[in-house]
């Protein structure tokens, strides 16, 4: 989902065990690189898990009670944003707590999945075949966005299959509720009441009435889910009806998401990126989206594209690497950056990039996957990160998530071992590691 520039929410609806197991990463601070997307969560699970949150909450009278009495104290707020004394009586006044969102929003994931995993499902055949059907049946909407803002359709509609498998569940929470319980929880407190109040704005603005904003368990909404926040800065009414309608009108949906992208950044110039061979020898602590330099001199250093072309003019383009030397290797540019402020995360970037390319008739990635490795859980990744830590190689904080401080230790441990310093984590290494660290006494 659309983030902004304090907020960086990857939050989608996933199966129910994939959600549970992948919500604090798919949270709402900015966050290190999220898990894989799973297909969208069954809206009959959903509505079994929120089922649940309700009698949980029947049966737990004081926190019913601490919630009644915390949306009492929060209306003075909402009150001095500007929400109308009718939303307050009723949006607000009529929110519920679901406890289900709160074991959500806590769990943390113990594994993850290697990029290849990610792009499997993401990229799956089945979502190629139905994002070519829905792009022919609303092809008009597509295309009319496309024109207006500059972004493929192709694009949008792989962002569309990425955040609610084209419509197919885009949540089954109401926003309010979401918020409200987001709010009174208290880990995200701040965060999440500027989002309830952002909702309460667009009720009282009439795009639609709180029974009808539904949402994911963390307050992102419509087919391309945009939290409300988003919503009040890039949603469009594109059909003239005079509401911005994300839920049931894809004229409102292709042009919102279309208008997100073009304000991220999207340049009709360039494309997302393209694959690439590296030449022998080639750095890899060079391969970081913080590392820019134009498509020429890429080409002067040897980066040559897969299929043998030249490669494209592209300013600002970026070398990356999702499986280190092993795997695949593509040139991205401003526009795989602008996928990047809807998710932050460089696998959903990939993933919305690739479909967005086999949704236009091209192939898909040409390089072979290392697909006999296997992904670290997190707890193996803070062991890596601790070892690397007492070999003097330094990672941050062991948190778990390999991110930019972990892969430049790593590489430094790599190049003193003699090996190709590609930063990409294994158990091989994690083993070497260990086995080289003296026993603490």
């Amino acid at each position: 989902m659309p983030q902004t520039a304090t907020l960086h929410l990857n939050a989608r609806q996933h199966l129910l065990a994939t959600a549970i197991a992948a919500a604090l990463l798919a949270g709402c601070a900015t966050q290190p690189e999220p898990p894989a997307a799973a297909a969208p969560e069954p809206a009959s699970a959903a509505k079994a898990e929120q089922a649940t949150g309700e009698a949980a909450t029947a049966e737990n009278p004081i926190q019913a009670r601490n919630f009644a009495h915390w949306k009492q104290e929060f209306t003075p707020r909402a009150r001095a944003a500007g929400i109308s004394e009718r939303t307050l009586g009723s949006a607000l006044a009529g929110a519920k707590l679901q406890p289900s969102i709160v074991r959500l929003d806590r769990s943390q994931p113990e594994f993850t999945r290697t990029p290849w995993q990610y792009l499997d499902s993401a990229v799956s055949a089945q979502r190629i075949k139905t994002g070519k059907l829905k792009m022919q049946e609303h092809g008009a909407s597509l295309q009319a966005a496309s024109q207006r803002y500059g972004v493929p359709a192709t694009v949008i509609a792989a962002i569309w299959g990425m955040e609610s498998n084209y419509g197919s569940n885009f949540g089954s929470f109401s926003a309010v509720d979401a918020l409200a319980t987001l709010a009174f929880d208290g880990r995200r407190a701040e965060w999440a009441q500027k989002e309830l109040i952002a909702a309460l704005r667009i009720i009282d603005n009439g795009d639609i009435d709180a029974a009808h904003m539904i949402s994911s368990w963390a307050g992102a909404m419509g087919h391309t889910q945009f939290l409300p926040s988003v919503f009040l800065q890039y949603a469009v009414d594109a059909d003239g009806d005079g509401r911005r309608d994300i839920w049931g009108s894809m004229a409102d949906v292709a042009a919102s998401t279309a208008n997100y992208l073009a304000s991220a950044g999207w340049n009709a110039s360039e494309p997302w990126g393209i694959e690439v061979r590296l030449p022998a020898g080639f750095d890899y602590a060079r391969a970081e989206l913080a590392t820019r330099q134009n498509s020429t001199a890429w080409a002067t250093e040897g980066v040559q594209a897969v299929n043998g072309q030249a490669l494209p003019a592209m300013a600002g383009a970026s070398i990356i690497a999702p499986a280190g030397a092993r795997g695949p290797a593509f040139m991205v540019g401003s526009n795989f950056r602008a996928i990047l402020r809807y998710n932050n995360s460089t696998n959903y970037a990939l993933a919305v990039s690739l479909l967005a390319s086999q949704l236009a008739g091209n192939g898909g990635v040409s390089g072979e996957w290392p697909r006999e490795l296997g992904a670290l859980t997190r707890e193996q990744t803070r062991a890596l990160q601790t070892a690397l830590s007492q070999r003097g190689f330094a990672t941050g904080a062991a948190d778990g998530v390999m991110g930019p401080a972990t892969r430049a230790g790593l590489r430094q441990y790599q190049q003193s071992e003699g090996l190709v310093a590609d930063g990409y984590p294994t158990l091989e290494l994690l083993q070497r590691l260990q086995a080289g660290i003296p026993s603490q006494k």
